[in-house]
């Protein structure tokens, strides 16, 4: 795979990143321990054409204690889920992704009209699509939320961004998981939950101005 000098400049830059990551984690590395054993695992799907940007983002989830699975392209991505229009293999039927990460501009299909098929997809609609971009463009970050998007992020991607989203979505998946042994549901992967179960301790979690953090007040509160 062909490498340019640009990605070898920015993977030096990002090695400090990715350093500083490790040291965060040894010293948290009690907090990370008792919340794998507590939470599910989380599966993550990450798409960007960028070969350095996927190590980055994979290795920031890994740390986050992620399963996580890199494809290089929109299409690529709608074919690991099924969504290429071709009928699905037996195997993706119990396929389970709790979010998807994707780079905002690549070749092909951008990220964003990724999201709007993601989105259009019964299947795959209540997962969490995080978009990742190197430019800070209102209009854009706008048009992602008002399609869906949980969050918008600006790369490089730092450790604390994952976790943050991570944290977010195993909020989402624990009580499903309960809920799940007490009724027989049809499977998903994630819910929407605005009934008066919500706890106070979710929404006071969430004071801050990220758009994810709105989104999920938004879902706790009803709009």
């Amino acid at each position: 795979m062909f490498v340019s000098f640009f990605d070898v400049i920015y993977l030096t830059s990002l090695f400090f990143i990715l350093l500083s990551g490790s040291q965060e984690r040894t010293m948290t590395v009690g907090d990370l321990s008792s919340s794998t054993i507590s939470s599910p695992e989380l599966h993550v799907l990450a798409v960007d054409d960028s070969f350095v940007d996927r190590k980055v983002i994979e290795r920031l989830l890994r740390i986050s204690a992620c399963k996580v699975t890199t494809v290089e392209s929109g299409t690529r991505a709608l074919q690991y889920l099924g969504l290429d229009g071709d009928d699905a293999p037996s195997a993706l039927k119990d396929l389970k992704v709790n979010l998807i990460v994707t780079d905002y501009s690549m070749p092909g299909l951008t990220g964003y009209e990724l999201l709007k098929k993601i989105k259009e997809s019964s299947a795959f609609r209540e997962i969490p699509v995080v978009i990742m971009s190197s430019e800070n463009i209102q209009p854009r970050i706008d048009q992602c939320m008002t399609e869906g998007a949980e969050d918008f992020l600006l790369k490089p991607v730092k450790l604390a961004d994952v976790k943050r989203l991570t944290e977010l979505i195993i909020r989402n998946v624990e009580p499903e998981e309960e809920d799940k042994s007490k009724h027989s549901y049809p499977n998903r992967i994630l819910q929407n939950n605005t009934d008066s179960s919500s706890s106070h301790d979710d929404v006071s979690s969430l004071d801050d101005d990220t758009p994810s953090s709105k989104r999920m007040k938004t879902r706790i509160h009803g709009s």
